[in-house]
């Protein structure tokens, strides 16, 4: 199960992977993906064809080592309260203490964020036997400064986004705002110390263009999709996510954590397949883009693989593009 890994290649093959969260964690590289079942089911814009059902963490100790896969770090079966659809999930560390956060549908139907834990960052992972309160849709992402873990979470479509714009699950609404109209934001929450909770209900992130108008529903090259994720670089938070319907990963800026963050561009073109999520994490002195594609597959939407790239800065602060098929 161990092969040695290049930028732009699949991190694994014997496995389908996808929507990488990637973490230092004890000196190592550790990327917790999403596991694309290998199934030939049709697609739909409600994301019945993404079936995942469990986890696997797999790590590197640099990027001249081989992948190692640590096995199942959590299976759908042991946890409580989900019914299906372990989509993408992220990890963080705190109070000793692995959290492995995740969205699954509840029994029904709706998505929640659920957390479980381990003593390792290879897991395996328990989860609690009840999903987060208050939490909804998918793709959560949490970013830990000092003692303040934050998780950032929200996708339209599948990911139900549009459900919650009266504050309570409303199946039957399946239209955003009007396209001129500000888009939905992700949603951001702070997490209580034990990291089990939030310590308050979740709040809207605005995204504004250079002016500080909000980007518009009908902005598909800009607004939010999906995707979430938050790092820091020379003191500003950089929150980079998914336009989804145009395939591109981009982002904007802030000093506060919460937001607004200013959009500034893109970080990845578009790549094999409909679907693109990432991470970025510093490892020694680089800054990595973590993503996936359907190379694998040869384009099959449901079955990625993931991969990384250096990721690189100008010097203002701003993120140079990459387009992962001509690097």
């Amino acid at each position: 199960m161990m092969k040695y890994t290049k930028p732009n290649q699949p991190l694994v093959t014997h496995i389908y992977t996808a929507d990488p969260s990637a973490h230092v964690f004890e000196g190592k590289i550790y990327i917790y993906p999403s596991h694309d079942l290998d199934h030939d089911g049709p697609d739909n814009d409600n994301g019945d064809q993404y079936a995942m059902e469990d986890y696997h963490v797999l790590s590197l100790e640099n990027f001249d080592s081989p992948v190692v896969d640590h096995g199942e770090a959590l299976h759908l079966r042991d946890i409580p309260w989900a019914s299906s659809q372990l989509w993408a999930p992220d990890a963080a560390f705190k109070n000793n203490l692995y959290y492995l956060f995740f969205p699954a549908r509840d029994q029904d139907g709706i998505f929640r964020l659920g957390v479980a834990t381990a003593s390792s960052p290879a897991g395996p992972f328990k989860a609690e036997s009840n999903y987060i309160k208050d939490s909804f849709s998918i793709d959560p992402a949490v970013f830990v400064e000092d003692d303040q873990a934050y998780v950032y979470f929200g996708g339209l479509w599948g990911g139900q986004l549009e459900k919650w714009q009266t504050g309570s699950f409303e199946s039957s609404q399946t239209e955003g705002p009007p396209a001129d109209q500000p888009a939905l934001g992700p949603q951001v929450a702070l997490l209580s110390d034990d990291m089990l909770s939030f310590k308050d209900k979740p709040q809207e992130i605005s995204i504004l263009d250079e002016e500080g108008n909000p980007l518009l529903a009908g902005d598909e090259d800009r607004r939010y999709f999906e995707g979430p994720w938050v790092h820091k670089y020379n003191e500003y938070y950089y929150l980079s996510y998914s336009t989804g319907t145009t395939h591109k990963l981009v982002y904007g800026i802030s000093k506060n954590p919460l937001g607004p963050f200013t959009f500034k561009g893109t970080i990845l073109t578009p790549v094999i397949g409909w679907t693109t999520h990432h991470s970025i994490v510093q490892f020694e002195d680089k800054w990595y883009l973590f993503y996936h594609d359907s190379s694998l597959s040869e384009g099959v939407n449901h079955k990625r693989c993931v991969k990384y790239t250096e990721l690189k800065y100008n010097t203002d602060g701003t993120i140079q593009t990459i387009d992962p098929y001509k690097e």
